[in-house]
């Protein structure tokens, strides 16, 4: 039986990852709210923006959403007064600001006040950037018909682009998998701190519990054909998730103008969402203690990247500013606990059963967040890759268009909605993983994939 001392060790234990939880906005749901995201601001005030909201798909279509837009009144966010309001009003400006942008045969480089005005200031509020994140598209973007976020089948978006199940279904996945991944939170935070007190059987299993959540999100992302076509996702929905951030190609040589509510104007380059803003896919980097080094940038990389000289910030490092507050500052936060590899990799010839056993452990867990991210790569190359090669014949531009062989950028690299160098970017991130699970000497420390012989 348990000593008192043993007892209210674990109570102290259990609390203190509650209240990390809880004060940082992770619910039961992970990442997810806690609630399903609201479906209409209350106020009839924002009558304006949610009847747009509305009809979005049919006025992309007749290419009539910029002439609406044009003609709607400069809204006040003075009648926004729950954060699931903010949350709203932040998801709701996301997507008409997105299909201002990209709505047209051409991008617009100017967001008109409308938007652009009240935008800032949600995203002030939110401490998030005015531009279509996961969390505007995935995170505060769904309904559901059952008591399970899981079933990926209950699932639907309250918004898309396009009107199509296929986008729903696209945005659906990543919710699923979101809350498929909750509740391994709580676990690897017990991990975290049983690392502290060498209980290497804890940990083991933990790990071995991670292997398997991530397999069965790889499960979830290998439903993505289901309902969702390549051809649409590729011409229907992908143009419309991409930032102004690298988008030369795409019509944005500049970036797009924004207008606060004061008339100042502010040139702005983006990073549209992505997987990579994902909190609990970069969870689990930390507690794996995976290091990312690539700046997600078009531009190849040169041999002094490999020199001493300062590197730029990582792109992982980088979308953290995409994913909210609190859940960024989770990540802070857990970061600073250290990671499962340090002692993973301590007295790596150590013939200890129980050390043995956490090694294999810990390269199990690697190894499956590694091949998770080998079957994204899959994905990306039949939604993207394979659709890329066909050579465009509207007369449009848009990422869609500029990703066609005659459309590239640099190098001749395609670009991702965030803006990366897209399939460079995804290899090594997926090698890096790897690496992790297999390097326990340090040698490699400071190589990146680019940098390897």
């Amino acid at each position: 039986m348990p000593g008192r001392t043993q007892l209210v060790s674990e109570v102290e234990r259990l609390w203190t990852g509650e209240c990390l939880l809880h004060s940082h906005d992770v619910s039961k749901n992970g990442f997810l709210p806690d609630k399903e995201p609201l479906k209409r601001l209350p106020s009839p005030y924002y009558a304006p923006w949610e009847l747009v909201l509305d009809d979005l798909p049919a006025l992309i279509k007749k290419k009539t959403i910029r002439k609406v837009v044009n003609r709607m009144p400069v809204l006040s966010t003075s009648k926004l007064h729950t954060e699931a309001e903010w949350r709203r009003a932040y998801v709701v400006l996301s997507f008409l600001a997105h299909a201002y942008i990209w709505g047209g045969e051409r991008a617009s480089e100017v967001l008109c006040k409308a938007i652009s005005a009240p935008f800032l200031q949600v995203s002030e509020h939110l401490d998030l950037p005015p531009v279509a994140t996961y969390a505007a598209l995935n995170l505060w973007n769904f309904s559901c018909s059952g008591p399970d976020l899981r079933d990926l089948d209950s699932l639907h978006a309250l918004h898309t682009f396009s009107g199509t199940e296929d986008e729903s279904w696209f945005f659906s996945v990543s919710v699923a998998m979101e809350a498929e991944g909750a509740y391994i939170i709580p676990v690897m935070l017990r991990a975290l701190e049983a690392a502290r007190h060498r209980d290497y059987s804890t940990i083991s299993s933990s790990l071995d519990e991670l292997a398997v959540c991530i397999g069965r999100l790889g499960k979830l992302l290998d439903r993505m054909d289901e309902k969702c076509d390549p051809t649409v996702f590729y011409h229907q929905i992908r143009p419309f998730l991409a930032g102004s951030k690298n988008m030369s190609a795409a019509g944005l040589p500049n970036g797009v103008l924004y207008e606060d509510e004061h008339g100042a104007l502010d040139w702005k380059q983006l990073r549209g969402g992505s997987n990579g803003q994902s909190s609990l896919i970069q969870f689990f980097d930390v507690v794996l203690g995976v290091e990312h080094t690539s700046p997600g940038s078009i531009l190849r990389a040169t041999p002094a990247s490999c020199s001493g000289a300062s590197e730029p910030t990582s792109f992982h490092q980088e979308v953290r500013s995409y994913m909210p507050a609190p859940h960024r500052e989770f990540l802070r936060r857990i970061s600073q606990m250290g990671s499962l590899k340090e002692l993973a990799g301590e007295h790596a010839t150590s013939s200890s059963e129980e050390h043995v056993q956490l090694r294999r452990s810990f390269q199990a867990a690697t190894k499956a967040l590694g091949d998770f991210r080998n079957r994204h790569m899959q994905i990306v190359t039949r939604y993207i890759v394979v659709p890329s090669r066909k050579q465009s014949r509207v007369p449009i531009v848009n990422l869609a268009t500029a990703s066609s062989p005659s459309g590239r950028g640099p190098g001749g690299e395609l670009t991702g909605t965030g803006g990366t160098a897209l399939i460079p970017f995804l290899k090594q991130t997926r090698d890096e993983t790897y690496v992790t699970g297999v390097n326990f000497n340090g040698l490699e420390e400071n190589m990146g994939p680019s940098c390897r012989t």
